[in-house]
């Protein structure tokens, strides 16, 4: 049976609450999954009780965004102390800096034209953190583009018009707030890094001294020729290979629950690594 261990829920920019999401993911006929929002904890308390009272298996996880000049640098965390004091005040950092970052966001697409205000983004969040995606949605549903990766591609991703620069924690850092908290770091979807398998490989091998104990080898971005680049990496490096879908429900279309775009079929023996890992 398949799992996933990449998944977001309306704690972050997912479409599914944390019980909803547990309950489709059963539904589908997976074994297990992993809830890991975007810097923040908030919704595992509800999933990891959404998995118990279901019978179904829930991995308590975390993406935090890290620094990186040439991509985007996610750190994944696995089987973390959701309830570690220092663990909450760093991410409370992250936090408070995507709440400043988000006014910005809005006053940059107000004043390429667009009549968008702060109350309807956080409106669209329903209660979780306010990211990019959601000023996508707001933009997609007042016909301004006609899709969500228009509205990245044209305003809101790196180098856009309407971009706006958050603080992150160094990779270090980041690897070292889910080790702190009991957790197994894995780098999650290298491809978004934007090296050379030369460059990759290095930094991998710094990061690995850090702390960071995986890879995220299958992932629904990765082709077939990326994801062996990064299985053999992953050999190389002593590292766990890991994998998931990154599904966030209607948010990104084509992107589903335990098979990412049709091309994922991860075998619940990547979370007994983990778990060995863990609990060993």
């Amino acid at each position: 049976m398949a799992i996933d261990l990449h998944v977001h829920t309306t704690a972050s920019d997912g479409t599914l609450s944390p019980t909803a999401v547990v309950q489709y993911a059963k539904n589908r006929g997976l074994e297990a999954i992993a809830v890991t929002d975007h810097d923040t904890v908030e919704g595992l308390a509800e999933a990891v009780a959404a998995g118990l009272s279901v019978g179904f298996e829930v991995v308590p996880g975390v993406e935090i965004s890290a620094e990186f000049p040439a991509g985007a640098l996610h750190i994944l965390g696995y089987y973390i102390d959701f309830n570690d004091s220092s663990l909450l005040q760093r991410l409370s950092v992250l936090q408070n800096a995507r709440a400043e970052r988000n006014p910005k966001i809005v006053r940059k697409l107000q004043s390429l034209g667009f009549s968008i205000s702060f109350d309807e983004v956080v409106q669209e969040a329903g209660g979780g953190l306010v990211g990019r995606p959601h000023f996508a949605q707001v933009l997609l549903k007042k016909g301004c583009v006609k899709s969500l990766q228009e509205a990245f591609d044209k305003f809101l991703k790196k180098g856009a018009p309407a971009y706006e620069e958050k603080f992150r924690f160094p990779p270090e850092e980041a690897i070292s707030m889910i080790v702190d908290a009991g957790g197994i770091p894995v780098l999650g979807h290298p491809v978004t890094l934007n090296c050379n398998g030369q460059q990759l490989e290095a930094k991998v091998k710094e990061w690995k001294k850090q702390g960071l104990q995986g890879i995220e080898v299958y992932y629904s971005d990765h082709d077939a020729a990326q994801t062996r680049q990064y299985e053999m990496l992953a050999r190389t490096c002593g590292l766990i290979p890991t994998g998931g879908s990154d599904f966030h429900g209607s948010m990104i279309k084509g992107i589903e629950l335990g098979i990412g775009k049709g091309n994922l079929d991860i075998p619940y023996s990547i979370l007994q690594e983990l778990k060995q890992k863990k609990f060993n």
